[in-house]
């Protein structure tokens, strides 16, 4: 169930709350990792955006998220914590923004849908 810290500005999601949202066209995924990670495998529908990029990045994550809420993943949840810091603190602060607790890891583990 999702669940929101007010000492953080992102919403901890489920993979599989993750996937109603994305399912529901409520959502938009975008995936935090290396290149070569995302290469090896990524939810379907996801765009690439590394950790590092997030913040020079804000315009496109807006554009592609078009007022829907928007899903960080990573690994495992931990780099997606972050890209949804760097991404409040470059002003995407009014689109709610939520961290795929388990990343990855956890959306393969589960048997959701990879590839493009």
């Amino acid at each position: 169930m999702a669940t929101k810290d007010p000492r953080e500005p992102f919403t901890r999601i489920s993979v599989t709350e993750a996937k109603e949202k994305l399912d529901k066209g409520e959502a938009v995924m975008v995936d935090v990792r290396e290149p070569h990670e995302y290469a090896e495998v990524h939810a379907r529908g996801v765009r690439l955006i590394p950790v590092n990029s997030v913040m020079g990045e804000v315009k496109q994550i807006r554009d592609f998220a078009g007022g829907k809420d928007v899903l960080f993943i990573c690994k495992s949840g931990q780099r997606s914590a972050l890209a949804a810091e760097f991404a409040t603190a470059a002003g995407l602060e009014d689109l709610p923004l939520y961290n795929v607790e388990g990343g990855t890891l956890a959306w393969v583990e589960a048997g959701l849908p990879t590839g493009d």
